[in-house]
């Protein structure tokens, strides 16, 4: 995001038909509750996704004026750098995708049980929006909890996806373990994660 033009193209397309449906839930979400939750930038598929990436949480840089105001791939950190990295070596591109987070309101910092809770019905509703959608890639701990609580509640909404894969989160965190060796085992699982989702894909 810190081409300017990219920028600006991404907020001029903010509700672009293939992203209205996606930030106007997002709008919603934002009115009906006491927090605020970022856009999907109109780089990633929206409704014509194949794919849904689920995170823990929005980060700082999806913030209006301290980033983008935007979820995408495109953002101006490490863990989204990861990410288009990952998806690059999959040969899946950032207009096959959808990103999440298992609680969509921006509050930087790990969710509580109540606030996975909150999460679901927005991941319900999402998932309805989503009729291309081939695989969820869940990522991270309460990703996988989110998708957990969305099975149980919701399991004719879970069966949707042909594929789910379960794997670490991008950022650097999910690497923090002083055994190099369990640190290599978590890239190599994240990768062979997008390439299971980019194999799915494939014609």
């Amino acid at each position: 995001m810190a081409e300017a033009s990219f920028r600006l193209e991404q907020e001029q397309g903010r509700y672009a038909p293939h992203v209205r449906p996606v930030n106007e839930l997002v709008d919603e979400l934002c009115r009906s509750g006491d927090a605020w939750m970022p856009h999907v930038a109109p780089v990633h598929g929206g409704v014509k996704a194949r794919v849904l990436t689920v995170l823990r949480d929005p980060g700082p840089k999806t913030q209006v004026g301290v980033g983008s105001g935007f979820l995408c791939v495109e953002n101006d950190d490490p863990t989204a750098q990861t990410q288009m990295e990952l998806m690059a070596e999959a040969g899946v591109a950032a207009g096959d995708v959808t990103p999440w987070n298992a609680y969509p309101w921006y509050i930087n910092a790990a969710p509580r049980a109540a606030q996975l809770e909150a999460g679901v019905e927005p991941l319900r509703r999402l998932l309805l929006l989503l009729p291309r959608l081939v695989a969820v890639l869940l990522q991270g701990n309460e990703a996988h909890s989110s998708w957990d609580r969305l099975t149980k509640r919701h399991p004719d909404v879970a069966r949707r996806p042909q594929l789910v894969v379960r794997t670490f989160h991008p950022s650097r965190g999910a690497l923090h373990t002083p055994d190099p060796d369990i640190r290599a085992a978590r890239v190599a699982h994240r990768r062979d994660a997008w390439l299971e989702v980019g194999r799915a894909l494939a014609p």
